[in-house]
C-alpha cells in the first residue's frame, strides 16, 4: 500500500530562518515531522500549535503522560503520531510492549495496566467517545490523580485529537 499524500501540502527545505530555527529547536537535529512541516506553512496555525504544546515536564509522570497521548492518537486511528511517540517516547517512559500493543488493542481492564493506570485509560475513553465524564468516572479518576492532573489529561486527549 502506498503512503497516503498530505491534503495540505508541507513546507519544502530550505526553511525560513525562523522556521528552521523553530525545527531545528524542537527536533534536536532529526528532520522536521511532516506534520510541523504542514502546519508551519501557515504562520497563525503553527504559533499556536507550539503554544499548545504539552510536552513540558507537568503535573503527570512522563509515563502517564504518553499512556494518555498513545491511547488517544489509536483511538483516533492516528497511527503516524502514535507511531512517534512510541518510537520516541516508549523507552523512557518504561512502557512494555504489551503495554505499546494494548493502547491499541486492550481496554482500560487490560491486566499490564496497573489499577491507577486502568483509571487513566477509561478516562481517555470517556472522553474520546463522549467527551466527558460520568460522575463515578470522575470519582475513579480523583481517587488516583489531583485536579491538575485531571486537567492535563482533558488538555491532552483533546490536544492530541485535534493533532490526530
Amino acid at each position: 500500500m502506498s503512503r497516503p499524500m498530505p491534503r495540505i501540502a508541507p513546507l519544502q527545505p530550505p526553511y525560513p530562518p525562523e522556521i528552521q530555527a523553530q525545527f531545528d529547536r524542537i527536533m534536536r537535529g532529526a528532520p522536521p515531522l511532516v506534520l510541523f512541516r504542514v502546519i508551519a506553512g501557515h504562520t497563525r496555525a503553527w504559533d499556536k500549535f507550539r503554544a499548545g504544546g504539552l510536552l513540558d515536564p507537568g503535573p503527570l509522570s512522563l509515563r502517564q503522560r504518553e499512556i494518555v497521548i498513545d491511547r488517544t492518537c489509536a483511538l483516533n486511528k492516528c497511527e503516524y503520531e502514535w507511531g512517534v511517540h512510541v518510537a520516541v517516547f516508549a523507552g523512557p517512559a518504561k512502557l512494555t510492549e504489551d503495554e505499546v500493543r494494548a493502547t491499541v488493542a486492550g481496554d482500560a481492564n487490560s491486566p499490564c495496566w496497573s489499577p491507577a493506570e486502568q483509571v487513566l485509560i477509561a478516562a481517555v475513553d470517556a472522553l474520546h467517545h463522549r467527551a466527558t465524564f460520568t460522575d463515578a468516572e470522575f470519582a475513579a479518576l480523583s481517587a488516583h490523580y489531583d485536579e491538575a492532573q485531571i486537567l492535563e489529561i482533558m488538555l491532552l486527549c483533546g490536544f492530541y485529537r485535534t493533532v490526530s
